[in-house]
């Protein structure tokens, strides 16, 4: 789950140096081995990005169809999903050979998490589609971060709570994708500090901690500074990563390229750079990828 409590946290990573990593091996006794690729504890990683899943997809989405063919890819591929904390820490929860991949969900739209009037999770939404993966891949459970504005929380406020509490249930973390989605660098500081501030405020009245921002069409605000954080209306507010929008792997959680406030992600369309365009790298071995001893 994500991580921050407003007057309570400031930036584990030291607000601009390198974090401490610490290498978990997951227990090959309780896991059976993945894959058989040698481990790799220097390759990249996957941070995926997705907007709706719908089945008219517009260019920066993904039909249901194309995100079942997605999970079952990158399953099919050794790949697990962890999260984004986890990475960071470098305290990811792998089985023998497998590869990690974050799972990352901008603007909080209703295609991403529905409820139906029975208050039973929609089969056809990206949440439904990977609970009916997960429960023939149980080595696959939706682990993922939900980058959020508060209107619209996923479309349906009256189950804003439900919903909250459901993805609490599940691990999943919440992160800051401000309130309004606007260009920060056009912002005086005072003004991306209420975008920022706000949706930290908002997540921490359901008992969720934010710890990570996915910035704006990737767009810094025009004091860098503040993604990692900054005091506004007398509390005190942190972040310990920052997400761009594109378009390549992470560096590994051991590398010292890994800056936690400019953390590449693939975006999950189809083309150059996009999701199928990497994993047909990884395939062919052109990319090597982190893979758990």
């Amino acid at each position: 789950m994500a991580h921050l409590l407003v007057g309570s946290l400031f930036c584990t990573f030291g607000c601009g140096g390198s974090p401490e990593i610490e290498v978990t091996a997951a227990d090959p006794v309780s896991k059976p081995r993945v894959s058989d690729r040698e481990a790799n504890l220097d390759g990249v990683v996957l941070i995926l990005q997705y907007h709706r899943v719908v089945p008219n997809a517009g260019p920066y989405d993904r039909t249901p169809e194309d995100f079942r063919k997605d999970l079952q890819r990158v399953y099919d591929m050794g790949f697990r999903p962890v999260s984004l904390m986890s990475y960071l820490d470098n305290k990811m929860d792998l089985a023998p050979g497998a590869s990690p991949v974050v799972f990352t969900f901008d603007d909080s739209s209703i295609s991403q998490f529905k409820l139906l009037e029975n208050g039973e999770v929609d089969p056809e939404c990206a949440v439904g589609i990977w609970l009916d993966f997960a429960k023939e891949h149980p080595d696959f459970p939706l682990i993922a971060t939900f980058y959020i504005m508060p209107n619209p929380f996923f479309g349906q406020p009256k189950f804003a709570e439900k919903k909250v509490e459901l993805l609490k249930e599940w691990g999943c973390e919440i992160g800051n994708h401000t309130m309004t989605h606007p260009n920060l660098s056009k912002m005086s500081d005072e003004e991306a500090k209420k975008e920022i501030a706000e949706v930290i405020d908002f997540a921490n009245r359901f008992g969720f901690r934010v710890d990570s921002i996915a910035l704006p069409m990737g767009i810094f605000p025009k004091n860098r500074e503040l993604v990692k954080g900054f005091t506004y209306n007398g509390k005190t507010y942190a972040m310990r990563a920052a997400l761009l929008v594109g378009a390549n792997p992470a560096p590994s959680p051991n590398s010292e390229k890994l800056d936690p406030y400019r953390l590449p992600r693939i975006q999950a369309v189809e083309g150059d750079y996009g999701i199928t365009y990497w994993l047909d790298k990884i395939e062919k071995g052109d990319v090597k990828p982190f893979v758990a001893p």
